[in-house]
């Protein structure tokens, strides 16, 4: 797993922007998703969905300051209570201490927060099992964690079966990439996103105030450079996108060269059949896209995780599906492909059907988001949930102060935004106003509710109230 990597940087996504060939290998000898959501677009919470297989209110993590109890019931406890060896190197991000450092693996050693690229220290349990202790290193961040992955994998007892998570901090933001790939993109103009000069007309207030523009990077710090004197703002922010996206695309080139690696290990264990590989990171990211970088919003290039998948002995090399996976499926899919009872406790779904080429009738035909931090003091993005079907999205921006973290300030009415996906897949017209989607609008608020109520979580009353008055 990475972190903030975008599907459409990814070559077998589509890409315009750059090559990964070896996660394309993953996507050529197994399954692409093309509809994986996370439930909420910040890193420690969709961690935690991923690992417990419940939503944020169920589980606790809801901001990037509610850590997560170690406690809690995961799936790689789970395995390791079924026999299998378990480890994790990397991207923890969900709190340390004696509540919050990772357990249910046999061995770990995590980056304590985001962590640094160059030379990081990093968490490891001590030899009594009190606590964790620093270990300096010395190198790149992505290849350290790559290095632990498979020295893990040559000390295992082969007569045993395994579950390994290797969590790159890459590409998460400031962006610093490996020596190796400083200068690359340096002869080329990266292409640019068809909305980078969105004006963000008719979408909520609280979105066109938000503070993901562009022009809100730090120059020294993100873009490692002065802005050139006597550019216009168009110029401007046609500089800053591709200082911007050129880093990014470096440090995702690492993380490709990763995955090559552990794939290059297995073929050489003759291990790759019987091992079941997923690629994912814990939500999208704004390349440009409307404009903006960061997460965090409802929005596709937000929401959309990629999700590949290789296990030759169930899943057809080169297949596709367009049905809706979930981080929370992510638990519940691996225990059932190892033959490990799924907990009730789990809310999601075994994508095991899906990865067998079926298509089950009453599968997912919509999915329930809901992201908890009001207008923090950096990126400014409120608080809001909705839900998206295979046609639309409805998303309702509650706009409390006093009930999510890190607001000041009295509370804006609650807005709504209506997106028509299969016209506006670009989601730049929001139509919630519209007498032609009325009904449309009426039949997304009923689903919303019913995904609420099936999943118990709590709708906000001022926004169903606005909600009604639209409709």
């Amino acid at each position: 797993m990475s972190d903030d990597h975008a599907a459409h940087a990814i070559s077998a996504y589509g890409s315009q922007i750059n090559a990964t060939p070896h996660l394309d290998r993953l996507a050529d000898g197994g399954m692409r998703f093309d509809s994986c959501f996370c439930t909420n677009s910040i890193c420690t919470p969709s961690r935690a969905s991923i690992l417990t297989g419940t939503y944020n209110h169920v589980n606790g993590v809801t901001t990037l300051v509610t850590h997560m109890d170690n406690r809690l019931d995961t799936f790689p406890k789970r395995l390791q209570s079924a026999g299998y060896q378990t480890a994790i190197f990397g991207k923890w991000h969900l709190g340390h201490g004696p509540e919050h450092d990772p357990t249910g693996f046999d061995r770990w050693r995590v980056l304590p927060g985001q962590g640094h690229y160059h030379n990081p220290i990093m968490l490891q349990p001590r030899r009594d099992g009190r606590g964790h202790t620093i270990v300096e290193r010395g190198g790149y961040v992505t290849d350290l964690i790559t290095d632990d992955s498979l020295r893990w994998l040559d000390r295992r007892d082969p007569d045993r079966p395994f579950a390994l998570l290797c969590h790159h901090k890459a590409p998460h933001r400031s962006w610093e990439p490996a020596p190796r790939h400083f200068t690359m993109y340096d002869d080329v103009d990266v292409p640019e996103p068809e909305t980078l000069f969105d004006d963000h007309a008719g979408r909520a207030d609280v979105v066109q105030a938000m503070r993901m523009r562009i022009m809100d990077l730090d120059p020294i710090v993100d873009l490692k450079a002065q802005v050139p004197p006597g550019l216009t703002e168009d110029a401007e922010i046609r500089w800053r996108y591709q200082r911007y996206i050129k880093d990014y695309l470096r440090v995702v080139a690492a993380v490709d060269d990763s995955v090559g690696r552990i794939l290059d290990w297995l073929d050489h264990n003759d291990l790759a059949d019987d091992t079941i590989v997923i690629y994912t990171s814990d939500q999208g990211f704004f390349l440009g896209d409307h404009g903006w970088f960061d997460k965090r919003m409802m929005y596709e290039e937000s929401l959309a995780m990629p999700f590949l998948v290789r296990y030759p002995r169930l899943v057809e090399a080169g297949s596709v599906t367009a049905e809706m996976a979930l981080n929370v499926d992510v638990a519940p899919t691996l225990l059932d492909l190892a033959g490990v009872d799924v907990p009730e406790s789990m809310q999601g779904a075994s994508l095991t059907p899906l990865l067998s080429g079926e298509r089950p009738d009453r599968w997912r035909q919509s999915m329930y988001y809901r992201y908890w931090m009001h207008r923090d003091g950096i990126h400014v993005v409120p608080a809001h949930y909705g839900v998206r079907t295979h046609q639309h999205k409805l998303i309702g921006y509650y706009n409390d102060p006093l009930d999510q973290l890190g607001a000041n300030g009295p509370a804006d009415p609650p807005e709504w935004e209506l997106f028509d996906l299969e016209t506006d897949p670009a989601e730049v017209h929001n139509v919630i106003a519209q007498p032609a989607y009325r009904e449309v609008a009426r039949a997304l608020a009923a689903e919303l509710a019913r995904l609420q109520r099936d999943l118990g979580d709590d709708p906000h009353p001022a926004a169903t109230a606005a909600l009604e008055a639209l409709l």
